[in-house]
């Protein structure tokens, strides 16, 4: 079969569905993406490799060459949902209006795959199995924007250990070397329904809720005072009180009340220590309200990334780029692909501020540039010659 241009990729890849969401009447496989990476890189003369991490939902592990280094390029097949009555244009089909690709995924992150396939075949010319020294694997994973589970299972799996890793999300090719964490929560508190007209014929959970509310801001407030890093554009750990559901009827005592909020930790933070310092300072708020109470996470919480600024791999994107490592608020697979021993950095086409949004877009000018940047790379890492 020939091999479809980088833009037909592109255009492919986003016309095959992939929504990752909590919501089950939302929710997507990521089938169909991982069918056309693993027939293009197969047909380069990659192996690959398909693994199912969950129903309806996988990665991809496709390997040109052998050996215990190389280069790793990971990106997530997945994308947020859309609202398609505010576009301009078909979100699952590729529209060029004033220099830019639309579409949903076009950086957040299908485009990456496009342009690391196009960076690769020049070295396919080459003796041997592309003349390289060490292996170069493109790594498709699933669920990114949900539950990570495809990161996650990969780590479990003790893959790809001892390389050097780069995720090709949306950064405006700057690299990125540190990144908070995110842990989304749920808290449900469980009061007494009555008729409104005599408070003490029930409970108010949601009277409840506001004082725990309360407390849950001045936690904010206590860790905001303790931890800050200057190097991140926001400096201190962020609470957001996100969406609450409470109770059916104006002149019914509320019975229940919901609340979900995420909280975004710094390099250095423990998740699990946060949740704990929550769990200690919010029980007494419901007992005090003679109200159940219940603090559980939506997701297995995401911790921060962080790496040291000498590291060889921070040094060479560096030189590549022409920039200097930035730390970003936005949470990634890095911690993961880091927990399989490999040194890793967030680096790829687009610009955050265009994911997750109507119209969403790859400006055009950014593809030539991530092209030669990961084209550095691969000489770098798989030919071992100077980038």
């Amino acid at each position: 079969m020939a091999l479809p241009s980088l833009r037909q990729q592109i255009e492919q890849l986003i016309a095959s569905p992939s929504v990752s969401c909590t919501r089950a009447d939302l929710d997507m496989s990521n089938r169909g993406v991982i069918e056309l990476l693993e027939g293009w890189l197969s047909h380069l003369g990659f192996a690959t490799e398909v693994m199912e991490v969950a129903p309806g939902k996988y990665n991809l592990i496709a390997t040109l060459g052998s050996g215990p280094g190389g280069l790793v390029l990971s990106g997530h097949t997945d994308t947020v949902p859309c609202n398609e009555e505010k576009w301009q244009s078909n979100p699952f089909r590729v529209t060029e209006r004033d220099q830019k690709l639309y579409g949903l995924g076009s950086c957040d992150m299908k485009g990456f795959f496009a342009v690391a396939i196009e960076a690769l075949l020049p070295f396919l010319q080459q003796p041997g199995p592309a003349g390289f020294k060490e292996p170069l694997i493109i790594l498709a994973t699933a669920d990114e924007e949900c539950s990570m589970i495809g990161a996650r299972a990969l780590a479990e799996s003790g893959r790809l250990k001892a390389r050097k890793a780069v995720i090709g999300e949306p950064t405006s090719l700057r690299p990125i070397y540190q990144h908070k964490g995110i842990m989304m929560n749920g808290l449900r508190i469980t009061g007494q329904a009555g008729h409104s007209s005599n408070p003490a014929l029930g409970n108010s959970a949601m009277e409840a809720m506001h004082s725990v509310m309360t407390e849950l801001m001045s936690f904010r407030q206590d860790i905001q005072s303790r931890y800050c890093n200057a190097d991140f554009a926001v400096q201190v750990p962020t609470l957001n009180l996100g969406c609450i559901h409470g109770g059916d009827n104006p002149n019914r005592i509320c019975g229940q009340c919901e609340l979900e909020f995420d909280l975004r930790a710094l390099p250095g933070m423990d998740n699990d220590e946060l949740f704990a310092q929550m769990q200690q300072r919010l029980q007494p708020v419901a007992e005090r309200h003679n109200v159940k109470f219940e603090l559980y996470p939506l997701f297995p919480h995401i911790p921060a990334f962080s790496n040291q600024r000498e590291l060889e791999l921070i040094q060479t994107c560096e030189r590549l780029t022409g920039h200097s490592a930035e730390s970003v608020a936005f949470a990634t697979e890095g911690p993961f692909l880091q927990k399989m021993g490999m040194e890793t950095l967030i680096l790829g086409p687009g610009s955050i501020d265009q994911a997750h949004q109507p119209d969403e877009f790859l400006a055009l000018d950014q593809i030539e540039p991530a092209v030669r940047i990961l084209r550095g790379l691969i000489k770098r890492y798989c030919l071992q010659t100077e980038a």
